[in-house]
Order: structure tokens, then C-alpha cells, then sequence
């Protein structure tokens, strides 16, 4: 299982419920990277999709954890950890990217050995933060792209330094 995020210089997610910044790079990295695949995200991050509804030709798993919510279209909704690896289980684990929220990160990382992370070159104000594989000694970096730089014509930030990283997990 494989993990994908975007982090800020202290590994920073997000702030009030929305990311830190849209690049259009990133994105197109982001659908590249999960295109066919299958997602596990939480209800939060899917309502901030555009209508709230699923990422298109992806398989969509949501985790919530109440058992009354499943009205989703084009989202499998699942309620536990355990639910989501076992419906999970029926793709080849490389397939499957954990795409965000906070929480469904922190669950899921133990079972991901790569992650795809976009290092921004800034600090912004967060609220919500991403583990710092850099500071682990189960994760090391073995590649990191050249650096980029947004543009304010397609960017919600001009000028905005970023790295595409790749990290594989060493033990765990």
C-alpha cells in the first residue's frame, strides 16, 4: 500500500479543513500517480471535492465510522481499519494509495511502504500535520525531483518552491 501527500517545511497538511496550497502540478502529479488505482480517504477529505462526490476512475473507499452513512455516490463507504484491508485486499496492494485525511494517515501509514510526498518550500499556518518520515528511522527518501515553482496564473500561490520526494519504509 502506498501513501500520497502534500506537506509543508514541518510536514503540515492542511489548516481549517482545506490544504495548504493548490498547485496545479501537484494535482496533475496527484491524478497521475492514483488513475485507476484505488483511494482510501476519510468523509472529511471527500467533502471537499468538488460536489462531494468520488475521484473518477479510481475505486473510492471512505472511511466513516458510523454505520448509517454510505449515501456516497461512486464511493464504497467503509467503517473501520479493518474493513477498509480487507476490502482492500481484493486490489494488488500497489494499487492502493491512501490519499488524506490527517486521521486516515495516521492509521494507515503502518500499513503503506512507500509514500509519495510533495515537499513545499514554505511554512504555512496549519492545524494538521503529516508524520515526519525524515525524522523516522523506519522511512528513507531514495528520490527527490527537481524543484519546481508554481505559477500564480494556475496556482493559489505564485512562486511557491516544490519538490516531487518518493520515500520507501526500511523497517516496520
Amino acid at each position: 500500500m502506498k501513501v500520497i501527500v502534500a506537506v509543508d517545511k514541518e510536514w503540515g497538511i492542511g489548516n481549517k479543513g482545506d490544504l495548504l496550497a493548490r498547485i496545479r502540478a501537484d494535482l496533475i502529479n496527484f491524478k497521475k500517480l492514483t488513475d485507476g488505482k484505488t483511494v482510501i480517504l476519510g468523509s472529511n477529505t471527500i467533502a471537499t471535492f468538488p460536489g462531494g462526490k468520488a475521484l473518477k476512475n479510481r475505486v473510492n473507499l471512505v472511511l466513516h465510522p458510523d454505520l448509517a452513512y454510505d449515501a456516497i455516490e461512486g464511493a464504497t463507504v467503509v467503517h473501520s481499519i479493518g474493513e477498509a484491508l480487507i476490502y482492500a485486499s481484493r486490489y494488488p496492494s500497489d494499487d492502493v494509495i491512501v490519499i488524506g485525511g490527517a486521521s486516515i494517515y495516521r492509521q494507515f501509514l503502518p500499513y503503506c511502504d512507500t509514500a509519495y510526498v510533495t515537499k513545499f518550500d514554505k511554512s504555512f499556518e496549519k492545524d494538521v500535520y503529516f508524520p515526519d518520515l525524515d525524522a523516522s528511522d523506519e522511512w528513507e527518501c531514495v528520490s527527490v525531483g527537481e524543484r519546481q515553482v508554481s505559477d500564480g496564473n494556475t496556482d493559489t500561490e505564485a512562486g511557491l518552491g516544490f519538490y516531487f520526494t518518493e520515500y520507501r519504509r526500511i523497517k516496520g
